[in-house]
């Protein structure tokens, strides 16, 4: 059974054409199942009555079902989603004062090792299809839409669990979905994919020729420090990545932010700050300061708000633009950094 989630429209328009229909079917099809929510292809009255039993005994319409369901103080909601094989992967919607923020996970686990973070907890399992990757969304846009407020999904981060340019294909394809007008119709600049820095593809992603926002989970002002808690640095180091910034920000025309969590005594004095503001220099990018998210099984610590606010203060005056991350879902391990499938048979 082909999935229709798993399938961007070029893609679809590629399959359907390969079961002897006409391209401008495939159309059709996502303009029912996206634009107008039909999930019965009885209902789908402008599309052929021999198309229509194709898409009966060869297609499907399969997402994610919610396993367990928390919902924070401060009304962040984070799913722990079941997959069609037993896996099961978090979802977080944050409610913002300019619309609904879905932060979805990209892969069962992930392989880069970050030693603060606990979604490296669990191994690289696998990667989610694209339609594992939509269906958070979707299953997102269904809770909204159960609140009978007329709400929807506004906004994404691909930030939660995985590695987005280690399943950059999947997530690609997820992007032109979420971004289609006959799709989700979700802006390009309302989308931010996040890489701890996979140098090669930030190249192809400058390339794409899409507006869709690019953040950098930079951590460290410096390769010795980065080396420490940061493995992806010793095969991409910082030249090769910020040589990367920079052909993203001339290529695409759009700029970066860097993702900078503050550890204590790690990297977050005024010297690192400095150092910070040095490494940034010449480019547009700007600093998203993220108070730590402790977790149990790590050995980081959450700096003094003093020493945040010094941080800041010390990169506004050397001319970075940067602010600190509203925190939410702290709660129900929903932060930043704190995503994991954490579930009995796994952690």
């Amino acid at each position: 059974m082909y999935n229709i989630y798993d399938y961007s429209l070029p893609k679809l328009e590629e399959l359907v054409v390969s079961l002897g229909e006409k391209k401008f079917r495939a159309e059709q099809l996502f303009k029912w199942v996206y634009k107008r929510g039909v999930k019965d292809f009885d209902l789908m009255s402008d599309i052929s009555k021999s198309f229509r039993e194709t898409l009966k005994t060869s297609f499907c319409l399969i997402k994610p079902t919610i396993y367990q369901k928390q919902v924070s103080s401060d009304g962040t909601v984070k799913l722990l989603l079941e997959l069609e094989d037993g896996d099961k992967v978090e979802t977080v919607l944050m409610r913002y004062n300019y619309g609904n923020v879905a932060c979805v996970s990209s892969e069962v686990g992930c392989n880069m090792g970050c030693a603060f973070c606990a979604s490296g907890l669990l191994k690289k399992k696998r990667e989610l299809k694209v339609s594992e990757i939509l269906g958070q969304v979707l299953v997102l846009n269904d809770l909204l839409t159960s609140e009978g407020k007329g709400e929807r999904i506004t906004h994404v981060v691909v930030m939660g669990t995985g590695e987005p340019f280690d399943n950059y294909d999947n997530v690609m394809d997820f992007i032109r979905i979420l971004n289609h007008p006959h799709g989700l119709e979700i802006g390009a600049r309302h989308i931010t994919v996040s890489t701890c820095g996979i140098v090669p593809k930030i190249y192809d992603y400058a390339r794409e020729g899409l507006q869709i926002n690019l953040a950098i989970s930079l951590h460290a002002p410096n390769d010795e420090i980065r080396h420490k808690i940061m493995p992806i640095s010793r095969v991409y180091p910082l030249n090769d990545l910020m040589e990367a910034v920079k052909y993203y920000e001339k290529t695409a025309g759009r700029r970066v932010t860097f993702e900078y969590i503050l550890l204590k005594g790690i990297n977050d004095s005024k010297k690192d700050a400095e150092d910070l503001a040095k490494l940034i220099k010449g480019t547009l990018a700007y600093v998203n300061l993220i108070p730590y998210n402790e977790v149990n099984e790590m050995k980081y610590r959450r700096s003094e708000s003093s020493s945040v606010k010094e941080f800041m203060d010390t990169l506004m005056k050397k001319g970075v633009n940067a602010t600190i991350r509203k925190e939410f879902g702290s709660d129900i391990d929903a932060a930043c950094g704190q995503l994991r499938a954490k579930d009995e048979g796994q952690l």
